[in-house]
């Protein structure tokens, strides 16, 4: 098997061999090194940024939600379509594309609407949360690192009977899994969340009391270093990997100088980024890139103590110490991680419209863009896809929730395969 070109490459030119090379170290390459370390696998984490969390982990927005694992393609969405390529809804935005990866990705996600597809991606999308969940409680009881964890809870807030009718709906899907959720009055959202108070009328909430939040950034520095100390784990920053490469023995990544980091296999955890760095090699995954907005703002007087989703605007809240981190806007086709000064004042206005006294809005500053990598069935791509090459892509707008569960599950297929490869 080859990955690139076939000339040779000396492993010996970058160092020892490790058992694994993990390229990208957002929330899911250093999850994803740490369980493969976990595992007695020796592992190089590469990324082209002078850090870890420098992409979409660096200000999404922090909130681990277990229970909330909907797919995005779904019935209702289909009558939608014609509005969101029209630029109709401002939360929401898809720009057409005649790339004929883009429109495999848009018939399959049309294909994926159905009620029945729906139920069985959310499910399946769920059962990796809720493995995540149990992964995350267990890193954090081996390794009690402060990375702002808690466990606050979430309140989904609906305008409309209908969306709370649905929202109902997705619900008694969930039960059978134990999930624990209530629908709840609008008297009893402002109950149990007062900041809910005077924003406007509503028709009523879910609440869902074991949802978690914490900061992804913080999540990964702290991680990163537990790495290095405890699991002797090598971190090579300012790496950008032109290409991939194997012969009988190795999978090496190569720089465009010809530098080379070799391992027995490689990871791939490149997020938004995988679909473009895997063509060359002859790979496809279904992967397209959403652009999503964030800022951080100081607490206001009325801030919530719990985090909150406007559902009609599509804007989460999450408190974060004295910080209040709010993240919406969803744009299908958009590629650039610029911050675009319109865009930002819409989210700004939308969270002010929202929670009116939540945060201190005119100190959001210069806010910040991620692209999210949508599946078009909204599940994570966790497989092996060449003898020495693995993927954990396409988490979509849950990358730091599935992280620490998508990691274990391609650990224990990577040492599995190595195990297997030694024994023959």
């Amino acid at each position: 098997m080859r990955l690139g070109t076939p000339e040779t490459v000396r492993p010996a030119a970058a160092g020892p061999v490790a058992d694994v090379l993990v390229l990208g170290a957002g929330v899911i390459g250093v999850t994803t090194a740490y369980a493969l370390a976990r595992k007695g696998l020796s592992v190089v984490l590469v990324d082209q940024a002078d850090g870890p969390g420098q992409g979409t982990s660096f200000a999404n927005g922090a909130q681990l939600s277990y229970a909330y694992t909907d797919a995005l393609a779904q019935p209702g969405l289909l009558k939608r379509i014609p509005a969101l390529v029209a630029g109709m809804d401002p939360a929401f935005r898809v720009r057409l594309s005649p790339d004929p990866a883009f429109l495999r990705w848009g018939l399959a996600f049309l294909r994926n609407c159905s009620q029945a597809r729906f139920r069985a991606n959310t499910l399946a999308t769920l059962e990796l949360a809720l493995e995540s969940q149990a992964a995350m409680a267990e890193l954090r009881n081996r390794h009690p690192f402060d990375f702002g964890h808690a466990t606050p809870g979430k309140l989904h807030v609906f305008r409309d009977v209908a969306s709370l009718d649905h929202a109902r709906a997705v619900a008694v899907i969930k039960q059978r899994t134990g999930i624990e959720q209530h629908l709840l009055t609008p008297g009893q959202a402002i109950d149990r969340e007062p900041a809910l108070a005077g924003t406007g009328a509503f028709a009523g909430a879910l609440w869902t009391p074991g949802e978690e939040v914490g900061d992804p950034y913080r999540f990964c520095l702290a991680l990163l270093d537990i790495l290095e100390r405890d699991y002797a784990v090598r971190a090579q920053f300012g790496f950008p990997v032109a290409r991939l490469q194997a012969d009988g023995e190795y999978a090496h990544a190569l720089r465009s100088d010809g530098e080379v980091i070799s391992g027995r296999c490689a990871v791939v955890c490149l997020g938004a980024d995988a679909a473009r760095f895997l063509t060359p090699l002859g790979l496809r995954v279904p992967i397209r890139p959403m652009k999503g907005y964030s800022f951080t703002a100081p607490v206001g007087a009325q801030a919530p103590s719990i985090s909150v989703t406007d559902t009609a605007r599509k804007i989460v809240f999450c408190r974060l110490g004295g910080t209040l981190r709010v993240a919406g806007l969803a744009e299908l086709g958009r590629s650039d991680r610029v911050v675009e000064p319109g865009r930002l004042r819409t989210l700004v206005d939308g969270a002010r419209a929202a929670l009116p006294a939540a945060a201190d809005y005119a100190a959001a500053g210069d806010g910040w863009a991620g692209l999210r990598p949508m599946t078009p069935d909204s599940r994570p791509i966790i497989r092996q896809v060449r003898q020495r090459l693995f993927l954990n892509v396409g988490h979509g707008m849950l990358g730091w929730t599935f992280a620490a569960g998508a990691a274990q599950r391609i650990a224990t297929l990577v040492a599995a395969t190595q195990a297997a490869a030694s024994s023959s």
